[in-house]
């Protein structure tokens, strides 16, 4: 199986980027976490990048607040899916939105909401899962779970 990897600007991301790797390892999906920044560790976040597919990575979640540039420049470097977390700043979260997902043509950024931590593992087990059977169907068991958690939740409230 291929790994996942985790960046995040600052370790100040890890509270959100941490559901991210909880969610990774209860699929039993590798993983591996660094911390880059894109403005003040630029040459390592794209080393990293330019070597992540030959390095057995899959894809690549960044996580980022306020100018939100890793997923950007990550996914200048690599032509592995790029799953970018807008972390919530000084303008609740805004500002790393738009600057994760507006993109210019060429260069996409899958862009999850923000503090997305849960749905950008999911997204990038999803991505691993299209050649994975095993892990799609681990997938697909937590859809059924999931379901049938909101069933019994609306049960329970219509015996009320």
């Amino acid at each position: 199986m291929r790994k996942v990897a985790v960046m995040m600007g600052s370790d100040s991301d890890l509270p959100i980027v941490q559901k991210a790797m909880d969610t990774l390892a209860s699929f039993g999906v590798p993983y591996e976490a660094h911390v880059y920044s894109a403005h003040r560790t630029p040459e390592q976040a794209k080393d990293f990048s330019q070597n992540a597919r030959e390095n057995g990575f899959g894809a690549i979640i960044c996580a980022a607040g306020m100018a939100a540039h890793l997923a950007g420049a990550v996914a200048a470097n690599t032509t592995l899916p790029v799953i970018g977390i807008p972390i919530q700043s000084k303008l609740g979260g805004m500002d790393a939105l738009l600057s994760t997902v507006m993109m210019p043509p060429g260069i996409p950024v899958a862009t999850v909401a923000i503090d997305g931590g849960v749905n950008a593992a999911l997204l990038a087990i999803q991505i691993l899962a299209v050649e994975d059977a095993e892990l799609a169907k681990k997938l697909n068991d937590k859809r059924v779970k999931d379901a049938e958690t909101v069933l019994a939740k609306d049960a329970a409230l219509q015996e009320v």
